[in-house]
């Protein structure tokens, strides 16, 4: 999850939750900005881990959409934003939450078919790809070399991948660089969480369709329900939340790299959770990637 940078930005609406605002900044106040992030990185994995296991149930479209609908209800009433946008920011807002709706999409269908941590792997060369090509640096020649070996390497382990997963992980790849650059002109043309709330609201209206194609009845089950509510909490509210919060607190670019830590958080997120083991190979290819995305942020 990339947060988007709104600090400083101002709102003609005060979220409800002002009253405990206090007391939740004391909270996060206690609490080291690296360990936020930290917390985040692991609730995301874990919570796309949990998703996994109600695929049986619900399907992977069926669960993003459950996710996206749950997660645009917490921020639309934390945030209450106004509807009354120009037509340029419905855009903008169109455009952030179709590309949100359709990386979560390309995820969930990759992680029904590879592992977890592979396929969390393979997407994050769409931000690396960002950070690499947005420089100038010759050094980012060797992270992007770095990167290449570290996906050369999960193309030849033993027994191979199911190509449509990876290719479903591909293009969450290339949607994630596009979410990167539609979350900043998000954050031009919104305050707050406003945009956010808007754009992850019609996210789940673009979702929609494919979930009740993959999921039908199953998604109006209690037991799915509910676990579409965690799925949501433990994917997009909360880590949303504790990023948001450390961004404030730290310098973008150690953010950056602590972020670098997604892949190899979710290959453990998968093994503990999910019990998909990885060989040794994976590992290795594991940590070219999560070295050439450190080294290029911190180039950045």
């Amino acid at each position: 999850m990339v947060a988007v940078n709104m600090d400083g930005a101002s709102s003609s609406r005060r979220p409800m939750w002002t009253g405990a605002q206090p007391l939740l900044a004391r909270g996060f106040g206690a609490v080291p900005p690296p360990v936020l992030v930290l917390l985040g990185v692991i609730s995301l994995q874990v919570g796309a881990a949990f998703a996994k296991q109600l695929f049986a149930l619900a399907g992977a479209s069926g669960v993003v959409t459950l996710r996206l609908l749950f997660a645009a209800l917490v921020l639309l009433l934390i945030w209450r934003p106004s509807l009354r946008l120009d037509r340029t920011t419905w855009l903008v807002v169109a455009a952030y939450g179709t590309v949100l709706a359709g990386m979560n999409l390309c995820l969930y269908q990759a992680i029904e078919r590879i592992p977890l941590g592979v396929a969390v792997t393979i997407e994050f060369l769409g931000p690396l790809a960002v950070a690499v090509f947005g420089s100038r640096r010759k050094l980012d020649l060797v992270w992007a070399a770095l990167a290449g070996l570290g996906v050369l390497l999960l193309s030849r382990v033993e027994g191979g991948l199911d190509p449509v997963g990876v290719g479903f992980a591909l293009a969450a790849a290339v949607l994630w660089a596009s979410y990167i650059l539609a979350g900043a002109k998000l954050g031009q043309y919104t305050s707050g969480g406003n945009g956010l709330a808007l754009g992850m609201a019609f996210g789940a209206l673009v979702a929609l369709p494919f979930g009740i194609t993959g999921g039908g009845a199953e998604l109006l089950s209690p037991t799915v329900l509910v676990a579409g509510l965690v799925v949501a909490l433990m994917s997009s509210v909360v880590p949303y939340s504790l990023e948001l919060e450390a961004l404030r607190r730290m310098p973008p670019r150690v953010f950056g790299v602590l972020m670098s830590l997604e892949p190899a958080v979710a290959a453990l997120a998968g093994l503990l959770v999910l019990h998909e083991a990885l060989g040794v190979v994976q590992w290795l290819a594991i940590s070219c990637v999560v070295l050439a995305s450190v080294g290029a942020t911190r180039a950045q």
